[in-house]
């Protein structure tokens, strides 16, 4: 289905800029898509935009709710232009891919809180964390020992011997004794 983004953004009183359609076709093509990737196609697409011009339209393009900016933790910003419905997302801990998913029990229930403490709700945002499929099946693949070296290296503890002291004027320095707590004395 073809949509004629022209004429979305006229309905909506909004003046039609080749920034602004541009940055409309990049959220489409590319859904979950950064203020920085958008950036880029657009750059790619009509040539020189600044950043704030990009951030500048999809400001506009959220407060006209021609595509939904979401954020999860951790994370940019991120917008799509699946609007109107109650889809979730999950989320990839991993390597942060973001997928649409459909609200399990229907249209709205979302929206009705248990107690909603007097307030007007108009939008709900869940979001499922976990691994993605590409990122549970490289853990599989990947041995235990590998995943410590990977995750982080070891580092080697110092010995006693190796661990600097300071010493201050106020400080007395007891003389090393054999006595230590759970060792015997080999003195007679």
């Amino acid at each position: 289905m073809m949509i004629d983004r022209a004429a979305l953004l006229r309905e909506r009183g909004i003046q039609v800029t080749a920034q602004r359609l541009a940055v409309l076709r990049a959220v489409a093509g590319q859904p979950h898509i950064t203020a920085d990737a958008v950036a880029d196609v657009v750059r790619t697409e009509i040539g020189a935009i600044s950043l704030q011009s990009v951030y500048d339209a999809l400001g506009l393009l959220v407060a006209e709710k021609l595509i939904r900016r979401i954020q999860p933790s951790g994370s940019p910003a991120r917008f799509e232009d699946r609007v109107g419905d109650n889809h979730h997302h999950l989320i990839c801990r991993t390597c942060g891919r973001v997928v649409d998913v459909d609200c399990p029990t229907g249209a709205a229930p979302c929206l009705t809180a248990a107690d909603d403490s007097g307030y007007e709700i108009d939008e709900a945002e869940v979001a499922y964390w976990g691994r993605c499929p590409d990122c549970l099946e490289q853990s599989r693949s990947t041995s235990p020992g590998d995943r410590r070296t990977a995750a982080r290296p070891r580092q080697r503890r110092k010995s006693h011997a190796q661990v600097p002291t300071k010493s201050s004027p106020n400080s007395k320095r007891m003389p090393r004794s054999n006595n230590r707590p759970g060792r015997r004395s080999s003195r007679g």
